[in-house]
């Protein structure tokens, strides 16, 4: 399918967010020090990450005026699901931020808003990977390990993040260190399992498949439905070459994964001075940011449609 950069903005980024606030919640939930500093800039970056993902989620739309009809379809929809679990999302995250930064107005105030943040986030993440997962007219999303290839990758780039604002603060980093190389370790073995099984899926979408009409004979449309390309195949039929989707995906598991990997590393072996920990967190952030970029572009370039077979003929 023809790759839409709001929609790539909105999954990169929201899930950076989302992962960022999981790891701030679960950390000020075993004992991280409620700096208010930090708390602001550190919380401040997670909700806008969130914020901007779903502004930029409606630039896709026809319409975003009406983005909160989306809401509506609570029952059969993970776009609906997904909706209104980012606004619940909201609401345990205000009590967090504002106990975090101005002081508890009630007991607890800070430990529940963390406590609750953490399962409405990756509710809403997997929400976000179902909406693809679901979808059987394009095989490569109709894949059972995309909706954790997405929750995995929101918390790698998350606690990536998170490594980065810690040793701008002087805390110490190592636990978030190994926590991102396990996360990252864990997004490459999914993402490799995924290339692999699109690769090797049969071409299961057939003109008679997609008809019923297959126990009659061969199906074959008399004439081509259109005489140049319309709007249908520029966006349901983008097509990257092969070799280009393979320098791809070596792009993004060298960005994504071993760049970080590499830095994560050398951080829990070496002992080095506060400046190079910071320079080599932001490095392995700034590297997954592109890292990710790409391979949500990949994802929505090598998703291909089953109604271009109505336009091309043969298999989808």
């Amino acid at each position: 399918m023809h790759p839409a950069y709001s929609v790539i903005i909105f999954t990169t980024a929201s899930g950076a967010g989302y992962g960022l606030l999981i790891g701030l919640s679960l950390a000020i939930l075993f004992g991280l020090p409620r700096d208010p500093a930090f708390g602001f800039f550190a919380l401040g970056t997670s909700v806008a990450l969130v914020t901007l993902g779903l502004l930029a989620s409606t630039l896709h739309l026809g319409r975003p005026g009406r983005a909160w009809r989306a809401l509506s379809q609570v029952r059969t929809s993970w776009l609906s699901r997904e909706g209104v679990a980012a606004i619940v999302t909201y609401l345990p995250v205000a009590a967090l931020g504002l106990g975090w930064v101005f002081g508890e107005f009630t007991p607890g105030q800070i430990a529940t808003g963390a406590a609750l943040s953490v399962p409405c986030a990756v509710v809403t993440v997997w929400c976000t990977g179902k909406i693809y997962a679901s979808l059987p007219t394009i095989r490569a999303w109709n894949q059972g390990i995309v909706a954790p290839i997405y929750l995995v990758l929101a918390l790698a780039t998350g606690s990536l993040l998170l490594g980065l604002l810690l040793a701008v603060f002087g805390y110490e980093i190592r636990w978030a260190v190994s926590a991102s190389a396990l996360l990252l370790a864990l997004g490459c073995d999914l993402k490799v399992r995924y290339w692999s099984a699109i690769d090797r899926a049969e071409k299961t979408y057939t003109a008679e498949s997609a008809t019923g009409l297959g126990p009659l004979g061969t199906v074959r449309p008399l004439d081509p439905p259109h005489t140049q390309p319309n709007f249908v195949m520029r966006e349901m039929g983008y097509q990257v070459a092969r070799r280009h989707a393979r320098k791809l995906r070596i792009l993004t598991v060298v960005l994504l994964f071993v760049v970080p990997l590499l830095a994560a590393i050398a951080l829990l072996l070496l002992r080095m001075p506060n400046a190079l920990t910071i320079a080599l967190t932001a490095l392995s952030v700034c590297s997954a940011a592109i890292g990710v970029l790409t391979e949500r572009w990949l994802f929505f370039a090598e998703a291909e449609h089953v109604v271009v077979i109505y336009y091309r003929g043969g298999v989808a």
